[in-house]
């Protein structure tokens, strides 16, 4: 890779190498932490980034491997395996994240260990606590410049690049993690009773469990294949029935091939009249101004079709 391609890559994905970095220390720094003061919370907290770097990694890979060319086999190229590679980061977070944490808050309840000096505990969960912010910071201004001034949840369910939102949950799961390993180990303390930091864990563990249903449900509909932007779908539907040779546009139909890839679909009604040359020069034209109007738009299929036979797709039910 030419220095200059790699230098764009990172900046890129500067979401997802900051993440990745500050979880890797973290986690170490919270392994040492666990093993010095016996706390399940902290524990936790030390799989919960340990799994987030991981994902780090995969979503990485999964975008390495959504760049390959089309090929036979793949014609519309490799673009949505960086969706598959989504979706197994939602599984590891709910088996090994949530799994772990779940399973040892529960064993620290039925088996409290003596508890010992937390102030390692909370010196790591301060600087845990600055690194996943700033992390935090980087994912929530990305995806603030993306979102178009549609609301966050909204922004979620319609955004087509998972490294993003999947980067602002994991780090806010993080944030919600941490406060609560620190308070229950200081209310284990406070109270002499180490169960509590053994409920801390649990905790943390349904956050990540519920972090990570929102999360596959969304690389879900990925992979099944969702439409296009409807503000992008009205603009290709404006664009064809403005020819004067198009009595009737019967419907549009998009895809996402990738988070930066559209294939348009489109059925018209020709004017009787128009001739086959017309007809083919009129093909070329239209798929000319769509790919103009945008760069998303990587392959278009325009059928001519009579509307009395065509499947009509009333234009209210895919536009806002």
């Amino acid at each position: 890779m030419a220095d200059g391609t790699r230098i764009s890559h990172i900046k890129a994905n500067i979401v997802l190498y900051g993440a990745l970095f500050a979880n890797l220390g973290i986690a170490i720094a919270k392994f040492i932490a666990a093993g010095i003061s016996g706390s399940s919370s902290m524990l936790s907290e030390g799989v919960h980034s340990l799994v987030d770097s991981g994902n780090q990694v995969l979503l990485l890979y999964g975008q390495a491997r959504a760049q390959r060319p089309p090929d036979n086999r793949h014609p519309f190229g490799y673009g949505r395996e960086l969706y598959f590679w989504a979706f197994v980061v939602a599984i590891l977070i709910f088996a090994v994240g949530a799994g772990i944490s779940i399973y040892e808050g529960w064993r620290h309840i039925a088996d409290p260990e003596p508890l010992r000096d937390p102030t390692i505990n909370y010196i790591i969960l301060a600087i845990a606590f600055l690194l996943e912010g700033a992390s935090w910071t980087i994912a929530m201004r990305e995806f603030d410049a993306r979102r178009g001034g549609q609301s966050w949840w909204k922004a979620v369910r319609r955004s087509k690049d998972p490294a993003g939102f999947i980067v602002l949950f994991e780090d806010s799961a993080a944030l919600a993690g941490l406060l609560i390993a620190a308070f229950g180990i200081w209310l284990s303390h406070r109270t002499g009773d180490a169960r509590i930091d053994g409920g801390a864990s649990i905790a943390i563990g349904l956050i990540l469990a519920t972090v990570a249903i929102l999360l596959a449900r969304e690389a879900k509909e990925l992979l099944i294949g969702e439409a296009a932007d409807p503000a992008l779908i009205a603009t290709i539907w404006r664009i064809v029935e403005r020819h004067p040779e198009i009595s009737t546009v019967n419907h549009v139909r998009t895809i996402h091939t990738a988070p930066d890839s559209v294939f348009v679909a489109v059925s018209a009604d020709f004017e009787d009249g128009l001739k086959m040359g017309d007809a083919e020069t009129l093909i070329e034209t239209i798929e000319d101004e769509l790919k103009t109007a945008s760069p998303m738009i990587s392959s278009i299929y325009i059928r001519p079709e009579k509307h009395e036979d065509a499947v009509v797709q009333p234009r209210s039910d895919i536009l806002p």
